[in-house]
């Protein structure tokens, strides 16, 4: 069994989004999965980008967003929502709705994000 504390939380975050990392290969022994808690501020944005070798399922637990699709598609991503992004599918993220957006995502097999942020508390 593992157990990670909250201590054991790091906190990524780039202008107006934080990423929360709640199991991943820093706090985990998990050859499986990252497990990520996302916050965006209202207008923040996360851009269009692939994942070479990982799958992502994103479960919306508050607010109304834009998903940012390939070939500049878009799609409403509202709480309760579930999206499953396949390796390579583009797939990125726009808070265009009146409040905070937060999703939960989990990455298979596992990533250490630390590369997409600039700041890491």
């Amino acid at each position: 069994m593992e157990f990670i504390s909250k201590e054991k939380i790091v906190e990524l975050s780039n202008p107006g989004v934080v990423s929360r990392q709640l199991l991943n290969p820093e706090n985990s022994s998990s050859e499986r999965v990252t497990i990520t808690e996302v916050h965006l501020e209202i207008g923040a944005c996360q851009p269009r980008h692939t994942h070479d070798a990982s799958e992502q399922i994103w479960y919306a637990t508050k607010g109304t967003g834009k998903l940012l699709l390939a070939d500049e598609q878009e799609k409403v991503f509202t709480v309760g929502d579930v999206v499953r992004f396949a390796d390579k599918d583009v797939h990125g993220l726009l808070n265009d709705g009146n409040e905070e957006f937060v999703y939960v995502s989990v990455t298979a097999p596992p990533i250490n994000f630390g590369y997409a942020y600039k700041d890491k508390k």
